[in-house]
């Protein structure tokens, strides 16, 4: 029997795998794709995720796959300034989520973790002892199962956990095209129909996600040429180059009311998904696996979802609203555009904040003091925290008896202060 069952090979999935694996667990994760995905989908990764998967000596190579970015231009002059932010990570990486599912996967099987593919679960059932999962005529056992699995999560509904929410944009399309723009251009603005958000992914080539409130077609609608240059025009006042690949989606604000069922618990979008302003989807689920690994690997589970169901709550409050302020039409619009883009923004302590909320390196948990807080930025003698943190199992700082003055930290797997002494 498996210590872990994870259904789901995405970066949340392979997170927890990986973090179960490198604690001596015995863990397998389940995945219905033959491999993942060449299409990009999400792209941005912030600050607080590349300082979680330093931890672990991964961050360095991703950033070698993608473009740093130290500032998001806003509506008109507006924007969020990165390049101040207390990390080693002033910046949001832009890469295509393919290096960071391939990355992973190989992390959680060099971890030790076994990742089967294609394969589709169809059933599970719990008991005192444990998880059983089916897939057809096969059978796993486990002590706990994690859905991973998305935002249709199979897991999530043969736990009998519901998935309230409601629809938010409808028919917004992606587009990966050619531009001659500056290599870190990030940009988001808006027009009397809709908006227009232009990421880098190099070599001269641009995700761009549109929204116009005129052209609501279904999800199956194939793009057309017009649409991507109408939007480029109309929102940025661009010329469009070659397309390479486009589709359409839609998005709703949806979270499950509780991460734990019994024996098994929900991460990532199988646990709360929203629109894609701010690009925190893929972020939050990584942050939801480096929470929950180090739990599953001690007993620990009481936690998870006091931790992170309000962080996933935060999250669909602050996506919404700024994809409302973004569609909202007319006049209004244009008002509450100026007042909190062109206006707030503009102030010191607004800005810091919007760019550590942004980065996610503001996110604390409930604590007294430095508990709960993100140690990253911890001084130290000797080498970083992050990496004391590479090696898997106990970190032995034997200095408890030599600090002058100072405070000695107990520092979670995650990266979270847990306790201050004396």
């Amino acid at each position: 029997m498996d210590d872990v069952l994870v259904v789901g090979a995405g970066p949340t999935g392979c997170t927890v795998a990986a973090e179960v694996a490198r604690a001596g667990g015995r863990v397998t994760v389940l995945d219905r794709h033959e491999a993942p995905s060449p299409l990009s989908r999400a792209f941005g990764v912030h600050a607080r995720t590349l300082e979680q998967l330093d931890s672990r000596g991964l961050a360095d190579e991703l950033v070698a796959t993608g473009t740093p970015v130290d500032h998001l231009r806003l509506v008109g002059r507006a924007g969020i300034d990165l390049s101040r932010l207390p990390t080693r990570f002033p910046f949001v990486l832009m890469t295509p989520q393919v290096h960071v599912d391939r990355l992973l996967e190989r992390h959680a099987r060099d971890c030790g973790a076994r990742v089967e593919r294609a394969v589709r679960v169809t059933g599970l059932t719990q008991d005192d002892d444990g998880v059983t999962v089916t897939a057809g005529d096969r059978r796993w056992r486990a002590r706990y199962v994690v859905g991973a699995d998305g935002v249709h999560s199979t897991v999530r509904q043969l736990a009998g956990v519901r998935f309230p929410g409601r629809a938010v944009l409808s028919s917004v399309v992606l587009a990966d095209v050619r531009l001659d723009l500056a290599p870190d251009d990030l940009r988001v603005d808006v027009d009397e129909h809709g908006f227009g958000f232009l990421a880098p992914f190099g070599d001269g080539w641009f995700r761009l996600i549109g929204w116009d409130r005129r052209r609501q077609v279904g999800t199956d609608v194939p793009v057309e040429d017009g649409e991507v240059a109408g939007l480029l025009d109309r929102v940025f006042g661009l010329a469009p180059g070659p397309t390479r690949w486009t589709s359409r989606f839609s998005c709703d604000e949806r979270q499950a009311p509780a991460y734990r069922a019994g024996r098994v618990l929900l991460a990532g979008d199988a646990a709360h998904v929203h629109s894609p302003a701010g690009g925190q989807g893929m972020n939050t689920g990584i942050q939801d696996a480096f929470n929950l690994g180090w739990r599953l690997a001690t007993g620990d589970l009481d936690g998870y979802e006091r931790e992170r169901h309000p962080v996933g709550r935060t999250v669909l409050r602050s996506s919404g609203a700024t994809i409302r302020l973004m569609t909202l039409g007319g006049t209004r619009g244009r008002l509450a555009r100026a007042v909190a883009l062109r206006g707030l923004l503009r102030l010191p302590p607004v800005a810091h904040g919007g760019a550590g909320t942004f980065s996610g390196i503001a996110i604390r948990y409930p604590g007294p003091g430095p508990v709960g807080t993100r140690a990253a930025a911890v001084p130290l003698h000797g080498p970083r925290l992050a990496e004391r943190q590479r090696s898997a199992g106990f970190v032995r700082v034997p200095a408890a008896d030599r600090v002058d003055g100072g405070l000695g930290l107990l520092v979670r797997p995650d990266g979270y202060v847990a306790e201050v002494s004396p």
